[in-house]
């Protein structure tokens, strides 16, 4: 290979360079083993009631055969799920796999113009959306390809009474679901009713196959679907098993799961590592209810939790979390931004578990380096590279770097995807031709194989772990015609790690933070949506006229 591999000679005691990759073709292959080693396991639980191995089993069984029996789909199409964390998205997520299909990821916070773009550049056929949202489908459904609308309520699978109850008060008493009209639409349940007592026919699933097109943004503002594949994905899993190892006991794991499952993060690290483990995933559905999320933690003995650094800061400033039960924790992993030693040295001292910093990206399934499990103490660095992966830091002529040098990271393993859905020309801006993935992050490597996180070589915001790229947000502020040209750039926030700001030269005078900040409500999703609003009368700019954005992050934040 060329290079050194440090990290090796540092990794934790029986976990060896290389996992098996070929030890299952796919992630159906893996579900189905699970299924029959832990069948009457508790699986998923959500709002107190949960599913048995079993009942995944089953359900995903007629779930699968309503989108190959009754939707006349084919291996290979896409469906969309667009929920939060329910009992029915391991239950879609593994109906659609089973059929052969691909599962796309969709944001339900999306507004119609992002999720119109989703829809239309996956090719989705159909969709299972909470019925919280499914004003936001009917919006755009006829702009897009989508064969078939399945709705489902939160209460649904809860069973009677206390599904209806949860089901009725959030439609009449909150007032949460705001009226829809998608003529010929199924609910989840009669779907699922539909697929029952039918059999399920063999399906040629192979490692390359495409799961999952999970959707990232781009340097050019379009959101693009990252192609991951069967064996992306089988290979992660076993990357984190083998790091995990016996820090993991299996059938005996309660992970809490409050990262969406349509972010990488958990759908990964959470839903498909532990379900390996014949683990159960507890869902939390809408972790932002800090005070309601402590409750239930006060009332599950949970074994592990993955988070963000804002999640982990939430819980710590959250009356009652003191009280929480901490004596089966042995496992704490963050990701998805970076950790602050302040909350990390926080949290060590409320749980007496240190949290463990992991690095990844929705191109690499995600995770590709990992602190050792038994770290004493949080050391600041993302960690190691994991078994099967390669990792190297690069100048801007494409050389490798030696120790303490700054330059990309760059990643090379299985777990890598296939590329962007239908855009070659972004893919090859990011897989070079020996198959290394240039994250667009600026790093460092010690002499012990330890990578740490120096900087961004790229524009995107990372706001609690979801990535933000500034000329979507651009695109959507040129759109105001008082507005003659626009930057948007991140800033650092104590809560959010980065928060969106946007500077503006007005074309109207008139114009006011308000009205930017109303317009922007209506296109983007929360978090992309800028905190900070200034106005200058120009932008800095190089000499060919590019907006030189380090001179606008540089610049003290200024809220309008």
């Amino acid at each position: 290979m060329g290079f050194e591999r440090p990290w090796l000679a540092n990794y934790p005691a029986g976990i060896g360079p290389e996992v098996d990759l070929e030890q299952y073709p796919s992630i159906v292959s893996v579900l189905e083993e699970a299924c029959r080693t832990y069948r009457d396991n508790p699986a998923f639980a959500n709002f107190g009631k949960q599913l048995t191995y079993d009942q995944v089993d089953r359900l995903s069984t007629q779930f699968a055969n309503y989108l190959l029996h009754e939707l006349k789909l084919k291996k290979g199409d896409r469906v969309a799920l667009m929920m939060p964390n329910l009992l029915q998205y391991p239950v879609a997520i593994f109906g659609a796999l089973r059929a052969g299909l691909t599962v796309v990821n969709t944001n339900p916070m999306y507004t119609a113009r992002e999720l119109r773009h989703q829809l239309v550049d996956s090719g989705a056929s159909a969709i299972v959306v909470l019925e919280n949202f499914a004003h936001v489908v009917a919006d755009v459904v006829a702009d897009t390809p989508l064969k078939q609308v399945i709705v489902t309520g939160v209460g649904d699978m809860l069973g009677f009474p206390k599904g209806s109850l949860i089901n009725f008060v959030l439609r009449h008493v909150k007032k949460q679901v705001p009226d829809y009209d998608l003529p010929g639409h199924l609910r989840f349940n009669e779907a699922l009713a539909l697929g029952a007592g039918k059999t399920l026919p063999a399906i040629d699933i192979r490692p390359q196959d495409i799961a999952f097109l999970q959707y990232t943004g781009g340097t050019t503002g379009v959101a693009k679907g990252a192609m991951l594949t069967h064996r992306n994905l089988v290979a992660n899993m076993q990357q984190a098993s083998a790091w995990l190892g016996a820090n993991a006991s299996m059938g005996k794991e309660v992970i809490i799961t409050a990262l969406p499952l349509y972010h990488i993060f958990a759908l990964t690290a959470n839903c498909l590592v532990f379900m390996k483990f014949g683990g159960l995933n507890y869902l939390i559905t809408n972790p932002r209810d800090m005070k309601g999320f402590v409750a239930e933690l006060r009332k599950i003995p949970f074994t592990a939790i993955t988070g963000v650094n804002t999640l982990f800061n939430g819980l710590l400033n959250t009356p009652g979390f003191e009280k929480v039960d901490f004596s089966n924790l042995h496992l704490t992993l963050g990701g998805g931004m970076a950790v602050q030693r302040a909350v990390a040295e926080r949290w060590k001292a409320a749980t007496g578990i240190t949290l463990v910093e992991a690095y990844g990206l929705t191109e690499t399934s995600p995770a590709a380096c990992i602190n050792p499990m038994n770290l004493a103490e949080y050391n600041g660095s993302i960690g190691l590279p994991i078994p099967s992966t390669d990792a190297c830091v690069k100048d801007d002529e494409g050389r490798m770097l030696p120790v303490g040098e700054v330059g990309e990271l760059c990643i090379r393993g299985p777990q890598v995807m296939a590329g962007y859905w239908q855009r070659p020309e972004e893919t090859a801006k990011v897989l070079d031709a020996e198959g290394w993935l240039h994250t667009g992050d600026m790093a460092k490597m010690d002499e012990k194989g330890f990578f740490y996180i120096v900087d961004r070589k790229k524009d995107m915001i990372l706001v609690s772990g979801f990535n933000v790229y500034p000329n979507e947000v651009e695109d959507v502020i040129a759109l105001m015609p008082g507005v003659l040209e626009v930057a948007a750039v991140g800033v650092p926030d104590d809560k959010s790690g980065e928060a969106v700001k946007v500077v503006i030269v007005k074309k109207d005078p008139s114009l006011t933070a308000e009205q930017v900040k109303a317009f922007c409500k209506d296109n983007l999703t929360g978090y992309k949506q800028p905190r900070f609003v200034e106005f200058r009368a120009e932008l800095p700019k190089s000499n060919v006229g590019k907006i030189l954005r380090r001179e606008l992050r540089d610049a003290p934040k200024t809220a309008a």
